[in-house]
């Protein structure tokens, strides 16, 4: 490149030749000064902001968002706090929960432990974008106690509705007459059609009789009300309980009743003696089980009362 200079005191043009270097320097002289003046501009934006309005203005739209985002992670933290009591309140409360059911039901303690966390684990996550994991944001977080929380409050429910109805089951198993009135090992008469001791002919027997000595105790085959403690001709001294459900039992030919009408009895309840009153051969309970009136073979009731007793005995081993 050729310049080429014109001023009135020169006696003639002169001309300078710039070759590429020359204009290589030029150009690094250019971006150096520009350089310089864009370091000059920000260490005085820096320093003296507070004298420059937009500057001032920068920083302290800066402040306020800081301070706002500070506010918003306090707000959601104490918020999460409280959420985190109540469920700390709510696992207690299951926990206790969970070991009446564990009761009612018969579960050993060992085998389900409410205070022990249970175990688990895994592989790790999948190399697959979708899958890959990743740190927790503060919303994901928020929404994953607020679902625990509905989950906690769910199972407590359906825990409740459970003790409800094993509770339920319980009760109703208590008033079934499947307790053994006597402590014999055989009864001398079934239920069903036998010839009658008396006449010799065939009669339908409506119990079970089981001989003993006079004395020997008589115990409630369920809880339940006294609604008869009388002398009948053909019964004797007999007792009637009535244990809900349409269901009655009745202990005939005692010797001694001690128990009246309308008091509460409790299973296995000592209520009479064996005798031998009213239509008797000899020393036995009479012993029936009516539901609705009709009268029922006490073997269904007394048998189920053993496999009851054995399925006990067999969970706590």
């Amino acid at each position: 490149m050729q310049v080429i200079l014109l001023h009135p005191r020169f006696n003639r043009a002169k001309s300078i030749t710039l070759g590429a270097r020359h204009i290589a320097l030029m150009i690094a002289a250019f971006l150096l000064a520009v350089l310089l003046a864009t370091g000059l501009l920000y260490f005085l934006t820096a320093r003296y902001a507070v004298g420059l309005p937009f500057a001032g203005k920068a920083a302290g739209s800066s402040a306020a968002g800081l301070q706002d985002k500070d506010k918003y992670l306090k707000e959601n933290l104490a918020a999460m706090a409280v959420k985190l009591g109540e469920m700390q309140a709510q696992l207690m409360r299951l926990d206790a929960l969970g070991e009446r059911v564990q009761g009612l039901a018969g579960v050993k303690p060992e085998e389900f432990n409410f205070k022990e966390a249970p175990g688990r684990g895994g592989a790790e996550s999948s190399s697959l974008y979708d899958r890959r994991s990743h740190d927790m944001s503060m919303s994901e977080f928020q929404q994953a106690l607020d679902a625990m929380s509905r989950d906690v409050g769910y199972r407590a429910d359906y825990l409740n509705v459970v003790e409800t109805v094993l509770m339920s089951d319980r009760i109703k198993s208590k008033l079934l007459p499947t307790n053994q009135p006597v402590n014999v090992n055989y009864n001398s008469s079934s239920f069903g059609w036998r010839l009658d001791p008396f006449t010799g002919r065939s009669a339908f027997h409506e119990g079970l009789d089981f001989p003993a000595a006079v004395g020997t105790a008589i115990v409630a085959a369920a809880a339940g009300v006294v609604i008869a403690a009388e002398y009948h001709p053909q019964y004797g001294n007999m007792l009637d309980i009535d244990h809900g459900n349409d269901i009655i039992t009745r202990y005939a030919h005692a010797s001694r009743l001690f128990v009246k009408v309308g008091d509460i009895v409790q299973r296995g309840q000592h209520i009479a003696d064996l005798g031998t009153t009213g239509r008797s051969t000899g020393p036995h309970l009479h012993f029936e089980v009516r539901i609705k009136g009709v009268a029922q073979d006490p073997r269904k009731f007394l048998n189920a009362g053993t496999d009851l007793a054995k399925a006990a005995i067999l969970a706590e081993k």
